[in-house]
């Protein structure tokens, strides 16, 4: 409920703003032009909505997000066989090196924007729960000679508490994504898995999380963020939910260093991906805007500050195969 109230008090201050920096817009062009009217108001309309690039293409803002929503919904079915055919199945070593280098415990609450498929999410819970199960064998293989005294506590000892304190250590995940399509293919996986406890799905902007702040430990984002129309805001809102403390991590394309590899991997790109999106999904646009905006995202390091300047510190990155993706990271203090 807190949540909601906040999400609206945001939108409704954020509409103010628009509201009255369309209305100085009026003003001025109506100024400049009192005896057309209609052409003054088309005018201002224009430069109210301001441009942005859908691949290579230059769109307004409002449209680009309409079209990236269609591009997920479109290729929400066959996502994960694409994403193995695009990389050869190399996504998959770039997403279980994220959780290496996460190394998340259990209790850690993460948050996985963009996750729609919940391939990120999935690992997360696997990777908890094969820590839990080494503790147990460490705890099991020193017990096994216990003293009288040790055995004299565990029957003592109420089976309540220990019960309390495993379901408080317990992790979650939770899966954010603004396309329905995607969060039901999602679901979909988590039925087939048998993955229920521990994992919510929940629709939500990138830009204007539905979530209260300094409620995460994890916020993770893997080949999600070059969608959002505005990635400052994106940014901005990782920060906002994470706890003091907190990490962001996000996984994505990036500028391939090798001069040799960065010439094979475009001609890969852009003669390879689209064919294979008709072959396999029936859809050669919307794979020709993902390799498109592949290039149309910063490179590391100009990434790498825009973290910091969204209140990240500790920032780094690292390269994966060559520089084809990078992993950043920073923290919340």
């Amino acid at each position: 409920m807190a949540a909601s109230i906040r999400l609206l008090a945001r939108r409704i201050v954020r509409d103010a703003f628009r509201t009255i920096n369309s209305s100085v817009s009026v003003r001025i062009v109506s100024s400049s032009c009192p005896s057309n009217l209609s052409a003054c108001r088309c005018f201002s309309d224009g430069a109210a909505d301001k441009s942005t690039h859908f691949g290579f293409e230059t769109v307004s803002e409002g449209e680009k997000a309409e079209r990236v929503y269609k591009v997920f919904e479109s290729v929400a079915q066959k996502y994960d066989v694409m994403n193995d055919a695009m990389s050869l199945g190399v996504h998959r070593l770039w997403k279980d090196m994220l959780l290496h280098v996460m190394n998340p415990q259990p209790g850690i609450r993460l948050l996985d924007v963009a996750g729609g498929t919940g391939d990120i999410s999935f690992r997360f819970l696997n990777y908890v729960r094969s820590q839990q199960e080494r503790v147990a064998r460490r705890t099991a293989r020193a017990n096994q000679t216990p003293s009288w005294q040790e055995i004299s506590t565990s029957y003592t000892t109420p089976t309540e508490g220990i019960e309390m304190e495993t379901e408080a250590r317990e992790s979650r995940a939770v899966v954010c994504d603004i396309n329905k399509e995607m969060l039901k293919v999602g679901k979909q996986k988590a039925e087939s898995m048998g993955v229920s406890s521990g994992l919510s799905w929940v629709v939500g902007d990138a830009e204007e999380l539905p979530f209260d702040d300094d409620q995460f430990d994890v916020y993770t984002i893997a080949f999600g963020i070059r969608n959002v129309t505005h990635i400052d805001l994106a940014l901005q809102e990782a920060v906002r939910v994470l706890k003091p403390g907190g990490r962001f991590m996000c996984l994505e394309f990036s500028k391939v260093t090798n001069p040799l590899l960065a010439r094979l991997y475009d001609a890969y790109s852009f003669q390879m991906i689209p064919v294979l999106g008709e072959v396999i999904a029936g859809d050669w646009k919307s794979y020709q805007y993902l390799v498109e905006s592949i290039r149309k995202f910063p490179d590391q390091e100009t990434f790498k500050q825009m973290i910091e300047d969204a209140g990240l510190f500790s920032v780094r990155y690292h390269n994966l195969t060559g520089g084809v993706v990078a992993l950043h990271s920073g923290f919340k203090l």
